[in-house]
């Protein structure tokens, strides 16, 4: 006999009502993925190098022209707030103070993978998808490559594209910035 659980779904704004009454510790890493509240994997010495080199390459390179925010979150409608790795984004002169930044403003996301490679690859690629990220890129550390998804569809990416580590890629909006991919390992 098959037993049925409903479950419930909380929205961004429930998760921010908690967030502010202090239901998480200031410093859990949590995030909202389809109304459920996912704790995120610790953050090792090799993946926080890995977002340095990926932070410094594009700040540098987008200076003026785009913002780079750093583990932080992006509203992917009412049920959804990922943090990515890194998100580089459309450049607004109020760097996004009074909400945060949507599928719109989002030109590139990219997802650090080590212990979570099988998640970010299942559950967060395909909703960055789904909610029209144009293009998002998952950095396995294990396996010492870059996939770069793109042409966003109903069901995540239409094109994923493996780049080992003598291989470059460039972000589909800034063409002119090719990362050189085994740089990212040291």
């Amino acid at each position: 006999m098959a037993v049925e659980v409903k479950r419930y779904a909380f929205t961004v704004d429930e998760f921010h009502r908690m967030a502010r009454a202090g239901i998480f510790a200031e410093d859990e890493r949590v995030e909202l993925i389809e109304g459920d509240i996912i704790e995120m994997t610790p953050i090792g010495p090799e993946h926080s190098a890995c977002v340095d080199r990926l932070t410094e390459f594009f700040i540098t390179q987008l200076r003026g022209r785009a913002i780079v925010r750093v583990q932080s979150p992006i509203r992917l409608g009412e049920r959804s707030e990922p943090v990515p790795d890194l998100a580089v984004l459309r450049r607004r002169e109020d760097f996004y103070r009074q909400n945060l930044p949507g599928p719109d403003d989002t030109l590139l996301v990219i997802e650090v993978s080590d212990t979570s490679l099988a998640y970010d690859q299942q559950v967060k690629i395909p909703l960055y998808g789904r909610s029209g990220i144009p293009e998002a890129w998952v950095v396995d550390l294990n396996g010492r490559t870059l996939t770069a998804y793109r042409q966003p569809h109903s069901q995540g990416y239409r094109q994923a594209l493996t780049f080992g580590p003598d291989g470059a890629v460039a972000p589909l909006a800034f063409p002119d910035l090719v990362l050189n991919v085994g740089w990212l390992f040291g």
